[in-house]
């Protein structure tokens, strides 16, 4: 009986080390699950190195532009504070980009390339629902190539906003951004042309998007009125997306894509290339065949 007392002794103390064991192993797997699910998922290691956000990407983050403080004195400390009070802004900034309508690709130069009968009513849809969004529109800056200008003049109609306060604007017409990536084989622009639309466009997205200016004292709402490549470049930037893959991005003739920059200068993006408020038969995004090349 003793000795298989100390049999049924030994037995259960070996159970227990043994449960407990296996307990502990269970949880040390259990935890380096839960460490690879967190390396998943923690935006400040990521995988790619490209994907960290660069916070000062419109060069106006305040703490950059205020002059650091020269000692630790009460008083260089105060300036310090006041100045970097002065330099942030409490505001947003929405920028809402249509794309022109469909136009006819007609004569040699932009003055025939005047939208169709199908442009002007997709111009009106664009321009109801933008006045359906209800938005008080701060600034309007239109593209001076014509097709812009028609699709503007049909949706000022449409909205409230002086037609005099437009911004007639050369540095958003249609150009070739940069070369793409992939290439494509059906449009190859010469490498002067995206060395020189290139350049207009880039100078473009740095006039019109970074954060509100710290005087602002509200949300400010900007509209933009311009073409496919230029829009799609603009996305890929503000999104800090490599800007050659614009190409893979595809817009509707007078489509609505709404970006959102914040105070700390993170950007978002509402929608992209909208156009559900039109009726199916008004969807296009390409020339029409019959207009190509028609002098």
């Amino acid at each position: 009986m003793v000795v298989w007392s100390g049999v049924r002794k030994f037995s259960a103390v070996a159970f227990g080390t043994g449960a407990g064991f296996s307990a502990y192993l269970y949880q040390h797997i259990k935890s380096e699950e839960r460490q690879v699910h967190s390396s998943w998922t923690n935006s400040d290691k990521p995988i790619n190195p490209f994907a960290i956000w660069d916070s000062n990407w419109d060069f106006r983050n305040p703490r950059h532009l205020v002059k650091p403080a020269k000692n630790d004195s009460p008083q260089e400390e105060n300036r310090y504070n006041s100045d970097l009070e002065k330099s942030t802004t409490r505001s947003v900034r929405h920028i809402i980009l249509v794309r022109h309508g469909e136009y006819l690709d007609a004569g040699e130069t932009d003055d025939t390339h005047c939208l169709t009968q199908k442009g002007c009513i997709q111009a009106k849809y664009a321009g109801q629902r933008l006045r359906e969004m209800g938005l008080k529109w701060d600034k309007i800056i239109v593209s001076t190539m014509t097709r812009a200008q028609e699709t503007a003049e049909i949706i000022l109609k449409e909205i409230d906003f002086e037609p005099k306060k437009v911004v007639n604007c050369p540095y958003i017409r249609e150009g070739a951004p940069i070369p793409p990536q992939p290439p494509v084989g059906h449009w190859r622009p010469q490498e002067s042309q995206f060395f020189r639309d290139g350049a207009r466009i880039e100078a473009a997205f740095r006039r019109y998007f970074h954060r509100a200016f710290p005087t602002d004292k509200k949300d400010t709402y900007t509209l933009i009125v311009g073409h496919g490549n230029v829009i799609r470049y603009f996305v890929c930037r503000a999104l800090q997306f490599p800007p050659e893959a614009w190409l893979r991005i595809n817009v509707n003739h007078a489509s609505i894509t709404w970006l959102t920059i914040q105070p700390s200068g993170n950007v978002t993006i509402k929608c992209l290339g909208d156009s559900g408020f039109m009726p199916a038969q008004y969807l296009t995004n390409r020339i029409p065949s019959e207009a190509k090349n028609v002098v």
